[in-house]
């Protein structure tokens, strides 16, 4: 019997749909994106790693604010389209590496921010992703960590945690908050200014954008309507089955040396 690492699943998920999440309304816009593009102001000479880089949505709005762009991501397919529309856009200041979040093929010290964008619930060991980025930051450099997040009572979590790998199979999990900032700290990161946001998910293109199996789609929306009043309060479960999320931007700094 053949196996199948983490890696691979989400290579496979995500290599046919780099369109998709290019085009992506939740990824190209939203508060989180406005707040780390404000947070870039005045860091003209930065180098900056997107970590995660996706569709590229995160690098296309640090170009014009920073000195150079590392778009990083485990999809060749993610970052073939990322280099495409940099050069269609004229930011000659994006570069792209592809590769694994656990180990990165930079050296210590090698950027002025590191920051991250609805990808850590992906990364297959969320610890060592974490680590690395705090590894290749410099010191007295920043972090801007955005993602989904978990809401925290079990019910809710339960909730979120089965919904998502049903949509996506390279799901590994949503932390929250706490269990970010105690990881961040671990790294030797300092925690600082935490945001949190609420993001509506239109469940039609949420589930197209990833070509989810209909059988799961069909199992969602069961659960969806199986679930308790205050778990669908919580996520406010419409009846087309959209739904709300919860998402947060955390900045984090490197002690100066």
């Amino acid at each position: 019997m053949s196996s199948r690492t983490q890696e691979a699943v989400s290579k496979a998920q995500y290599g046919g749909r780099a369109e998709a999440y290019l085009k992506s309304a939740v990824h190209r816009a939203g508060p989180d994106l406005q707040a780390m593009a404000a947070r870039l102001e005045g860091h003209r000479t930065a180098r900056l790693l997107d970590l995660g880089c996706g569709g590229g949505h995160l690098a296309f709005t640090a170009a014009p604010l920073v000195a150079e762009v590392t778009a990083y991501d485990l999809s060749p397919e993610m970052v073939a389209v990322v280099d495409r529309h940099a050069a269609e856009n004229g930011l000659h200041n994006i570069k792209t590496e592809t590769g694994g979040a656990e180990h990165l093929p930079f050296e210590d010290g090698s950027f002025d921010i590191v920051a991250t964008r609805f990808s850590a619930h992906h990364w297959r060991d969320f610890d060592a992703g974490i680590a690395e980025a705090a590894r290749v930051l410099k010191p007295g450099g920043i972090a801007l960590l955005a993602d989904t997040i978990s809401p925290g009572p079990a019910i809710l979590d339960t909730f979120m945690q089965s919904i998502e790998v049903l949509r996506d199979t390279s799901h590994v999990r949503n932390r929250t908050r706490a269990e970010w900032e105690a990881v961040v700290e671990a790294a030797g990161l300092v925690p600082g200014a935490f945001t949190p946001f609420r993001l509506r998910l239109d469940f039609a293109s949420w589930t197209e954008r990833m070509r989810t199996p209909t059988e799961f789609v069909v199992a969602m929306r069961r659960l969806q309507k199986a679930m308790a009043d205050e778990v669908r309060a919580h996520f406010a479960i419409e009846a087309d089955g959209s739904f709300t999320i919860d998402t947060m931007l955390l900045e984090a700094a490197k002690p100066a040396a």
